[in-house]
C-alpha cells in the first residue's frame, strides 16, 4: 500500500516536471519571438524615421532651390544662367543630420558629375520645334520627328513618315493619337518609333552620367536636350510692355528710335522700317534696317514682332549646349562655335539679343531670331536627399517656374525607384558612421 502511494507521488512529480519544462520552453519561445518582434519593430521604426528625415531634407532642398532661382531671376533679369546656385552650394549640403545634392547633367561629357539647376530654355521644346529642328538632335530619326509633329498637331493628316490614330489603334494596347501638346518629355515613349534606348540611352537612372553598370549600353539619349516647359512673358527685362514694330502706329516706333539714333540716322532707319514691315523677328528687323550693333543694343529688349502674351519654346542662347544650338535653323558647326565663343566674352551684355547679331552673319541671325531668347524662367531641380545614418534616401525631380511674384513648382516626380544615383560609397560610409567627409576623401583617392 505504502509502495503504491510512493509510486503515485513519484508519477505526479514527474508530470509536474514535464509540464514545468514545457511552460519554460513556451515562455522562452515567447520571449525570443517577442524580442525578435521588438527588434524588427525597432529597425522598422528607425527606417521610417530615416525615410521621413530624407523626405524632409528633399523638400528643404526644393525650398532652397526655389529661393535661389527667384533670387537669380530678380538680380539678373532672369538671364537664364544655370549658376543660380554654385556647385559648392548644392553638393553634399548638410541639413540637420541629413544631406542633399542637386544633380545637373553635363551637356557633353558622360563621365563628369555636375551639380546645380538646369535651365529649361536651354533645351528644344517638343511642342514648338519644327521637324527640321528635331531632326538635328543626336540619334533622332526622320520617322520619329514626323511622328512627334503628328502627335502634337490638331489634325489627323499623316506627315510623311509620321503616324496618326490609325497606326496607334492597331497596336496590342491600342490608343488614339493625342493631337495635343506634350505634357512631359517621357510622354514621347507613346509616340511611334520612340524607344527608351533613343530617349534615355545608357543613362538608365537619369543621373547625367554613365555609371559602371551602364557602360555596356553606350551613350546617353536625347532626354536631357528636350523640354515641354520653356515659356516667357513677352515683356522687356524690366517687365515693361514692348513695342510691336509690326502693328503699332509709327509714333511708338518713331519715339523709340528717336531716343536711340541721331537725327540723320533716325530718318533713314524709319524709311526702312516702313518699307520692311512685317518683320518675322527682331533680328530680321535689325538686319533689314541696317542698325549698327551698338544702336540695336539700345532697343533690342524693347521691341517685338508679335502681340502674344507668352512666348513658348524659345531657346536660351546664353545657356543652351552645343547640341541644342545646332538644332537652330540654318546654323552650321562654325555658327555654333561663334555663338559659344560670343557668349563667353567678359564685356558681353547677355540680357538682349544684340550680341547674337554681332556673333553671326546678318542672314543667319535673322534665320534664328524667332527661335531664341536670352532669358529662362523655368529650371529643373534634381534633388537627392539622404538621412544622416544612410538608412533611407529620396530622389525627386521638379520644375520650378520663376515667372510672377513667387516661384512655383510645375511638376514634382519621384525618381527614388531608379536607385541611388551617386557613388555607392556615400551610402556605405553613412551606414558605417564614417561621416561624409571621410567617405568623400576615400572616393577622391580611388
Amino acid at each position: 500500500m505504502r509502495q503504491g502511494i510512493h509510486s503515485a507521488h513519484t508519477g505526479r512529480r514527474g508530470t509536474v516536471l514535464i509540464v514545468t519544462m514545457w511552460i519554460v520552453l513556451v515562455i522562452a519561445g515567447l520571449v525570443l519571438v517577442f524580442g525578435r518582434t521588438v527588434r524588427v519593430e525597432a529597425v522598422a521604426a528607425a527606417n521610417q524615421v530615416a525615410a521621413l528625415q530624407a523626405e524632409a531634407v528633399a523638400r528643404g532642398a526644393l525650398a532652397f532651390a526655389m529661393a535661389k532661382a527667384a533670387e537669380a531671376a530678380a538680380s539678373a533679369g532672369a538671364e537664364g544662367s544655370e549658376d543660380a546656385a554654385s556647385e559648392s552650394e548644392v553638393e553634399a549640403v548638410q541639413v540637420g543630420d541629413g544631406y542633399f545634392w542637386l544633380l545637373h547633367a553635363h551637356p557633353n561629357d558622360n563621365n563628369v558629375r555636375r551639380y546645380g539647376m538646369t535651365d529649361e530654355a536651354a533645351k528644344v521644346n517638343l511642342n514648338t520645334a519644327t521637324a527640321e529642328m528635331l531632326l538635328k538632335l543626336p540619334e533622332m530619326t526622320a520617322e520619329l520627328a514626323a511622328a512627334i509633329i503628328d502627335w502634337r498637331d490638331a489634325d489627323d493628316e499623316i506627315s510623311p513618315g509620321g503616324a496618326e490614330s490609325e497606326y496607334y489603334l492597331l497596336l496590342d494596347d491600342a490608343y488614339y493619337c493625342k493631337n495635343g501638346p506634350f505634357e512631359t518629355v517621357d510622354e514621347l515613349l507613346l509616340v511611334a518609333e520612340a524607344t527608351p534606348e533613343l530617349l534615355y540611352g545608357a543613362d538608365l537612372n537619369l543621373n547625367g552620367i554613365i555609371d559602371p553598370h551602364e557602360e555596356v549600353a553606350g551613350e546617353r539619349g536625347f532626354y536631357d536636350f528636350l523640354t515641354v516647359f520653356s515659356a516667357e512673358p513677352n515683356t522687356s527685362e524690366s517687365g515693361e510692355d514692348r513695342v510691336n514694330v509690326n502693328t503699332v502706329g509709327s509714333e511708338a516706333v518713331s519715339g523709340l528710335l528717336r531716343d536711340a539714333l541721331s537725327e540723320d540716322r533716325y530718318f533713314a532707319v524709319m524709311d526702312l522700317v516702313r518699307s520692311g514691315r512685317p518683320f518675322d523677328n527682331v533680328l530680321e528687323f535689325y538686319t533689314h534696317t541696317g542698325l549698327t550693333p551698338d544702336e540695336f543694343a539700345t532697343i533690342a529688349d524693347r521691341i517685338v514682332t508679335s502681340d502674344e502674351q507668352v512666348r513658348r519654346g524659345l531657346v536660351n542662347v546664353n545657356t543652351a549646349p552645343r547640341e541644342v544650338l545646332a538644332c537652330l535653323p540654318q546654323l552650321d558647326e562654325g555658327d555654333v562655335d561663334a555663338l559659344l565663343a560670343g557668349r563667353t566674352g567678359t564685356q558681353v551684355d547677355r540680357t538682349n539679343l544684340a550680341w547674337v547679331a554681332e556673333a553671326l552673319p546678318p542672314e543667319k541671325a535673322a534665320a534664328i531670331g524667332g527661335h531664341i531668347t536670352t532669358r529662362g524662367y523655368q529650371r529643373t531641380v534634381d534633388v537627392v536627399a539622404v538621412s544622416g545614418d544612410g538608412r533611407a534616401y529620396r530622389r525627386f525631380r521638379a520644375i520650378i517656374d520663376v515667372r510672377g511674384d513667387e516661384p512655383r513648382v510645375l511638376t514634382w516626380f519621384d525618381l527614388t525607384h531608379l536607385g541611388w544615383p551617386l557613388e555607392p560609397e556615400i551610402l556605405e560610409g553613412l551606414r558605417r558612421g564614417s561621416g561624409l567627409e571621410k567617405t568623400a576623401t576615400m572616393i577622391g583617392d580611388r
